[in-house]
């Protein structure tokens, strides 16, 4: 069977090297790009992030980054967000008093976690549904390394005829926030995968193998 083309979308604010590195790990043919055309005719699109949210759109922007998420979902075309890549996909962001629009893909606001330790780095379990596709045959207690600050800490987004009603998966740290999110063709993850060891690698898998 062919290998899956993973377009990594290079816009100045991700953790490209690991991230490119983990995804032919499992066999994804792996591209990291800023070409929009090479973005929309990958088989899958991942979307990585780190920093602040208001820089990570400014740089998403610059190369009309949140257009080409749109137009794949518009496509029913694969994408999965990493750490601030999945803050972004959501209405707006809150750091430091300053309210940033996102890419409105999902209803709702990501602001501060609610813990007296911050940010949140290290290695956490996750809460994912039965009927999860990303965390098929990862056992419950298996840990996944995280490393934020801010997180989206409800899921306002009502179910649509288009799509069957989101996959949430939840985690703790001061409270519970969204660990991951499956939603059609538009997944992400609050944690970092490709820095989660051979779990991280399982997940990546998962969703190439879905592509």
């Amino acid at each position: 069977m062919a290998s899956k083309s993973v377009a990594l979308l290079d816009y100045g604010s991700g953790n490209l090297h690991s991230a490119s590195r983990a995804l032919a790990r499992v066999g994804a043919d792996v591209t990291v790009t800023s070409d929009p055309h090479i973005a929309l005719e990958a088989d899958g699109l991942v979307v990585p992030g780190v920093g602040a949210f208001e820089a990570c759109m400014s740089g998403l922007r610059a190369v009309k980054g949140e257009r080409i998420i749109g137009k794949r979902l518009a496509g029913s075309r694969p994408v999965l967000g990493i750490c601030v890549g999945m803050q972004i996909l959501f209405e707006r962001g809150v750091e430091f008093g300053v309210e940033t629009q996102g890419c409105g893909e999902w209803p709702g606001t990501v602001d501060r976690l609610n813990a007296s330790v911050l940010p949140h780095m290290g290695w956490n379990t996750v809460e994912a549904p039965p009927d999860s596709m990303l965390f098929a045959g990862i056992d419950a207690d298996t840990r996944f390394y995280f490393v934020h600050s801010y997180a989206a800490q409800s899921w306002d987004m009502l179910p649509s005829e288009t799509f069957a009603p989101a996959k949430l998966t939840w985690a703790e740290h001061g409270g519970k926030f969204l660990a991951a999110v499956e939603n059609g063709p538009l997944s992400a993850t609050q944690f970092h995968p490709e820095k989660s060891g051979d779990a991280g690698a399982e997940l990546l898998r998962n969703w190439v193998q879905s592509l």
